[in-house]
């Protein structure tokens, strides 16, 4: 390979390697502030079991005889 041929391989080289981090970068910085990483950092803990609506169904099949589950 010439000289010149292997400085722009070289500098080609680089531009793809910045290119790269930053889309690593951008990547990141978009999917960090999702909902589920939100829940597994302990956001939502304080939120937990079915609900109110769930539970009132629960109770209604428990008063019929039913099982709630």
């Amino acid at each position: 390979m010439t000289e010149a041929a292997r400085k722009v391989a070289e500098e080609a080289g680089r531009r793809f390697d910045n290119l790269a981090e930053d889309v690593r970068k951008k990547f990141d910085r978009i999917t960090s502030g999702r909902l589920s990483d939100q829940a597994k950092t302990g956001r939502f803990g304080g939120r937990g079991g079915h609900g109110a609506g769930q539970a009132r169904t629960d109770q209604h099949r428990r008063q019929r005889g039913g099982s709630a589950r």
